[in-house]
């Protein structure tokens, strides 16, 4: 029988995000691993539940009964670790790190489910990137929360959301910007460590534009402090004062009209947010359940 709920797990994620390579980025193994745990649940039902396609894949009429059965269980064990958690009974405050963008615009909105799925306090701490993961190995925080990849040893990464930057601005802009668009604007940009400021010039880079063409008014490391610098600029100027954000952080004023956003013409900029922990607290009950969690988010 299936001793564990792993394989199960994966066979989930596979259909879920439709494809073995997306999985495998889901839940932070190899995609071989991904393949050898499908491999090894239809060896062990001596069926084949998914059939690969270049388009995707498909379930098969096995793969179907077993997928209704393995939700039911995902669901069982989501309640049970709740309990579980219960008999734990740990005082203690669980330390959540993050970058900037989510500490600040996302995390938020999340922890108070947080503490209550793990029945103690839990505190956060926002920095940039490097010195999250830095904190994470020196075991002062639990779980980190990054959207820059710092990949380092004996750590366990688990793609998280997928952010977008854009262009915006206090004023009106073109839908998609071109080459020459991006020289009649005045900027504000982030600092040259911040992982945005290497995205955005790589692909500033692929439209023959450089950034220190551009006319900079300040560079800045804080995504607050450059917000609140646009919004605050003339919004009657011939040159309009922009930047570029994470989705995330203008979220609100974009939804409320106080600022508009613009992507680069035939370029998008994307990323993925990271969910990092240490190898050593893989089977942590309260590493698992708030993990678990956060994976469960997938459209913030």
């Amino acid at each position: 029988m299936l001793k564990d709920f792993a394989k199960l797990q994966t066979f989930l994620m596979v259909i879920k995000e439709k494809s073995f390579s997306k999985a495998s980025a889901k839940l932070g193994i190899s995609q071989p691993a991904v393949t050898q745990q499908i491999k090894f649940i239809e060896d062990y039902l001596d069926t084949k539940i998914v059939d690969r396609k270049k388009n995707g894949i498909l379930l098969t009429k096995e793969g179907e009964e077993l997928f209704r059965i393995a939700l039911r269980l995902e669901k069982a064990i989501a309640n049970s670790e709740k309990e579980i958690l219960k008999i734990i009974n740990k005082d203690f405050t669980f330390v959540m790190g993050s970058s900037n963008a989510i500490g600040n615009y996302i995390l938020p909105n999340y922890l108070g489910e947080i503490k209550s799925r793990i029945n103690n306090n839990v505190y956060m701490n926002v920095g940039i990137s490097c010195e999250i993961i830095d904190q994470l190995e020196d075991k002062k925080i639990d779980v980190a929360l990054i959207e820059s990849p710092v990949f380092r040893d004996g750590i366990v990464y688990r793609e998280w959301v997928t952010d977008e930057l854009v262009v915006f601005s206090n004023q009106q802009l073109k839908k998609h910007l071109s080459a020459e668009d991006l020289m009649g604007f005045d900027w504000i940009c982030r600092d040259e460590h911040s992982h945005t400021r290497k995205l955005t010039s790589e692909a500033f880079d692929e439209m023959g534009v450089q950034c220190s063409n551009f006319n900079v008014l300040g560079i800045l490391s804080s995504p607050t402090a450059i917000k609140e610098s646009i919004i605050h600029a003339d919004a009657t100027a011939e040159r309009p004062v922009v930047s570029v954000m994470s989705r995330h952080v203008i979220a609100a004023e974009l939804a409320t009209g106080k600022l508009f956003e613009a992507r680069l013409k035939n370029f998008k900029i994307e990323r993925h947010f990271y969910i990092a922990y240490l190898k050593d607290r893989k089977h942590d009950a309260f590493v698992d359940n708030v993990v678990n969690y956060l994976l469960s988010l997938t459209k913030v």
